[in-house]
C-alpha cells in the first residue's frame, strides 16, 4: 500500500512512517522539515496545494498528521493554529478531491475536542461541567462544580459519543479538522475518514523545551536538565498517557480497517499528573529532583479528561501494549538518565 503521510518528519509521524515501512508499505512523507536520506520525502507546507497535488498521485491511503500542537502561548497563536490545522486540512482534502482519491484517510485528532471530560454528580447524575471559575481556581478549588447544586463533580471515562466542547484555540482547530474531514467523506463515498483522538502521547523523539510541548515533555525536559518538574494546581488532574509506539500501531490498524468515525486512542489506564511526574522522577533515579506541586493554574486547561478505549478495541482491534512504568523508564533512558537498579 502506498501511503501519503503528512507530518511524517514529526514526533508521531516519524514513528508511523517507521511502522508502515516495517509492515511493507510504501510511504511518501510530506513535511515542511527535510527527512534526511529519504528518497520518498517531499518538503512542503500543508497549505501548498500544488505540492500536495503532486504528492498524492498514486496514493492508496492518506495519513494526515501535520498540525500545530499544544496549548500555545496566548491568543497571538490563533492565526498559526488555524492556518496549519484548518487551512492545512482543507488544502489536503482539496488535493484529494482533485486527484479523485479513493481509499482510507486517517486524521490525527485529539482528546482536547471534549474540553472537560465526563462527570457525574451524586444528586444529579451525569451533567456537563461548565468552565471553572477563576475565583475558584485562585482559591484552590480545582474540581468542576455541578451546575445544578454546586457540588464537586466526579470524573468518568469519556466515550466517543460524548459532546464535544473545545476550551481553547488548539482544541477548536482540532474539532474543525474533524468537521472538514467528515464533510469531505460525505461528498466522496469512496473515501472513509477515521479520526483518531490521541490522548497524552509520550515517548522517544517527543519535542522538548518549547512552549507548545505537552505535559510529559515539559516534565521530562525539567528532569533531563536536573530541575524539579513543576506541577500546577494540586497535581490531581487526571489524564491518559499513551506511548507513541501504540499510537503508531493504532494508525496502521485504522488505515487497514477503513472504519469511519472518531476513535479514542488511549491506554485505558488514567493517571494523575502528579503520579506521572513521580513515576518519571523515579525512572531518572534516586538522585533526581522530586516534583513540586506549585499550585496556580493556566487559562484553557481542563481538570480531568480520560478516555474509554472500548470502541477502538472493538472496531479497530487496537489495544495499547506499552506498560506505563516501562514507558517512563524508556523515556528517562532516552533523555540520558543514569542506569540504576
Amino acid at each position: 500500500m502506498r501511503v501519503l503521510l503528512t507530518g511524517g518528519a514529526g514526533f508521531i509521524g516519524s514513528h508511523i512512517a517507521a511502522a508502515l515501512r516495517a509492515a511493507g508499505d510504501d510511504v511518501v512523507i510530506f513535511d515542511r522539515a527535510q527527512v534526511l536520506d529519504d528518497a520518498h520525502s517531499v518538503i512542503g507546507a500543508v497549505t501548498d496545494l500544488p505540492a500536495l497535488e503532486a504528492a498524492v498521485v498514486g496514493a492508496d491511503a492518506v495519513c494526515h498528521q501535520a498540525a500545530k500542537v499544544g496549548l500555545g502561548v496566548d491568543f497571538e497563536d490563533a492565526i498559526g493554529y488555524v492556518s496549519d490545522n484548518d487551512l492545512g486540512t482543507a488544502t489536503v482534502l482539496t488535493a484529494l478531491h482533485r486527484a479523485r482519491f479513493r481509499g482510507p484517510c486517517v486524521l490525527a485528532s485529539s482528546m482536547v475536542v471534549y474540553g472537560e471530560g465526563r462527570y457525574r454528580c451524586g444528586e444529579h447524575a451525569a451533567v456537563p461541567a461548565p468552565p471553572r471559575e477563576a475565583a475558584d481556581l485562585d482559591a484552590g478549588r480545582f474540581e468542576p462544580r455541578c451546575p445544578e447544586c454546586g457540588a464537586d463533580l466526579v470524573p468518568e471515562s469519556v466515550p466517543e459519543s460524548a459532546p464535544t466542547d473545545p476550551r481553547n484555540v488548539y482544541a477548536a482547530t482540532k474539532l474543525a479538522q474533524e468537521h472538514l474531514a467528515f464533510a469531505f467523506a460525505r461528498e466522496h463515498p469512496d473515501v472513509t475518514v477515521t479520526a483518531l483522538r490521541y490522548h497524552n502521547v509520550y515517548g522517544p523523539g517527543m519535542p522538548r523545551n518549547t512552549p507548545y510541548s505537552g505535559v510529559s515533555a515539559i516534565f521530562a525536559d525539567a528532569l533531563g536538565s536536573g530541575r524539579a518538574p513543576r506541577v500546577f494546581e494540586d497535581g490531581g488532574q487526571i489524564r491518559d498517557f499513551v506511548h507513541v509506539g501504540d499510537v503508531a500501531a493504532a494508525n496502521l490498524l485504522a488505515l487497514r480497517a477503513g472504519v469511519p468515525g472518531a476513535f479514542n486512542v488511549a491506554s485505558g489506564e488514567p493517571r494523575r499528573l502528579l503520579d506521572m511526574a513521580d513515576a518519571l522522577a523515579d525512572a531518572f533515579g534516586p538522585a533526581a529532583p522530586r516534583p513540586e506541586v506549585v499550585g496556580g493554574w493556566r487559562a484553557g486547561d481542563v481538570r480531568h479528561v480520560f478516555a474509554s478505549p472500548d470502541r477502538a478495541r472493538d472496531e479497530l482491534g487496537f489495544v495499547a501494549k506499552m506498560p506505563f512504568d516501562a514507558g517512563m523508564r524508556e523515556l528517562a533512558q532516552v533523555l540520558g538518565a543514569p542506569e540504576h537498579p
